[in-house]
């Protein structure tokens, strides 16, 4: 039995190595544009015992390498060396902080050749690293670009992401916990214990790890974004209590109900200006077929219901969720705007102010990239417009390059804040850097 499991498993192995250097599964048949924008086209669904795999082998960027930025703007590194960079916040000082993260240790619960094809394709990615646990603080007092201090302002965490500060209270999204430090304006360390504000979903699957927060303008409440623990539920509903939601927490007594249901794996949360309301960029589902599902921003109203697992852009049913719930898929809201099928949007910044001429009202999006599309989709940053508080016309291209000639990954935005003097920042995880986004 131990010869035979030995051989599955380098059967396997060898399967799993050939997908991703190869790739596999069919084609897209549409651009990625056709899946963008209020209306985008959604064909027949397809799918294969093993997905579609495409991955750009992560690299680095060479000694001076750096992102193609669109006409009009430039951009520079704002910091290097950085351990695996994910979210980013701004303090109200001008201080900027980075969470330097990564997927906690999981047993996870995906069996077989596709959890092998998984585990490979996320380490080819450059995603399976060890997580450094850290908030750093980068300081840049006279707002040229370069920072004259770099700190560790959070040490000891587990897998954090999302920041916010409300008054002198600074909260941190764990990837179990949401965690509340003392603060003071100018500290560039926070050495007390966090007190644990809320628990949050996490546990032995906890596939997808990272937990966003954002205040109410009142400060009186949090929200927090949490993902799917599956693609379609196939590991069992029972595993997706509060997942696929953002939660609605009490900071004051930790208190916590759902927000907003049905959203596969939101990550960027931000209070659009105009309007006050609250959005958000969620990933879709995969493996049925290169040109579904696409991704999407959209307005979250109290109470609603996106569709998730039962379908996916309003009334889509995804025939593979059993039991199917038709009441749901009835109540299922259509989002705003589609992003492209695969493309991993993750950041979400609204742009307020003026440096950046052509741009403000509009939102910022960092496209991390695709595994499940061939060709490869997203590894970009762009830019939606916005008039009256709603997405006009179609996205345009900020930042590119991302990929080289070889199909190889330089580097993968996720990421985005505004800084003190309205560039663009832009954290940049397998290029293990912060980017800057200036006018020319």
């Amino acid at each position: 039995m131990r010869g035979a499991t030995r051989s599955w498993l380098r059967n396997g192995l060898a399967l799993c190595a050939a997908l991703l250097a190869a790739g596999c599964g069919e084609s897209a048949r549409l651009t990625v544009a056709d899946g963008m924008g209020p209306d985008p086209e959604l064909p027949a669904p397809s799918s294969s015992l093993i997905p579609v795999v495409d991955i750009a082998p992560a690299v680095g960027w060479a000694d001076g390498g750096k992102p193609v930025a669109a006409d009009g703007l430039a951009v520079a590194a704002f910091a290097r060396e950085l351990d695996h960079p994910r979210w980013l916040y701004v303090l109200p000082n001008g201080d900027v902080l980075v969470a330097e993260t990564a997927a906690p240790d999981s047993k996870g619960a995906r069996k077989g050749i596709k959890k092998l094809v998984m585990s490979r394709a996320m380490k080819k990615a450059g995603s399976a690293t060890p997580s450094a646990d850290r908030i750093t603080l980068l300081r840049d007092s006279d707002g040229d670009g370069e920072p004259e201090l770099r700190t560790t302002f959070i040490a000891g965490l587990n897998s954090p992401f999302g920041m916010v500060l409300v008054g002198d209270d600074f909260y941190v999204a764990n990837t179990d916990a949401l965690l509340r430090f003392d603060y003071s304006r100018g500290a560039t360390m926070l050495t007390s214990a966090g007190a644990r504000v809320a628990e949050l979903p996490a546990g032995e699957i906890n596939h997808h790890w990272t937990k966003n927060v954002v205040a109410s303008r009142d400060g009186t409440r949090l929200y927090v974004t949490v993902g799917s623990n599956s693609n379609v539920g196939e590991l069992g509903l029972e595993h997706e209590r509060q997942r696929a939601a953002i939660l609605e927490i009490d900071p004051a007594t930790g208190a916590t109900t759902v927000y907003a249901s049905g959203l596969r794996n939101p990550n960027g949360l931000a209070w659009e200006p105009q309007s006050g309301a609250l959005w958000t960029v969620v990933n879709e589902r995969d493996e049925i077929g290169s040109d579904l599902v696409p991704d999407y921003l959209t307005s979250v109203q109290r109470g609603a219901f996106y569709g998730w697992p039962y379908s996916y852009f309003g009334g889509h049913v995804d025939e593979r969720v059993e039991p199917p719930a038709p009441e749901l898929v009835a109540s299922a809201r259509v989002p705003d705007y589609a992003l492209g099928p695969h493309t991993a949007s993750l950041g979400l910044a609204f742009y307020g102010a003026d440096a950046l001429p052509g741009y403000r009202g509009g939102a910022f999006v960092a496209q991390h990239g695709s595994w499940n599309r061939k060709p490869l989709a997203g590894y970009r940053v762009i830019h939606v417009p916005f008039s009256a508080g709603r997405p006009q016309g179609m996205a345009r291209d900020v930042l590119t390059g991302f990929v080289n000639d070889d199909g190889e990954a330089r580097g993968r935005p996720v990421g985005l804040s505004v800084d003190a003097t309205g560039a663009l920042l832009v954290a940049d995880d397998v290029g293990n850097t912060i980017w800057r986004v200036t006018s020319r």
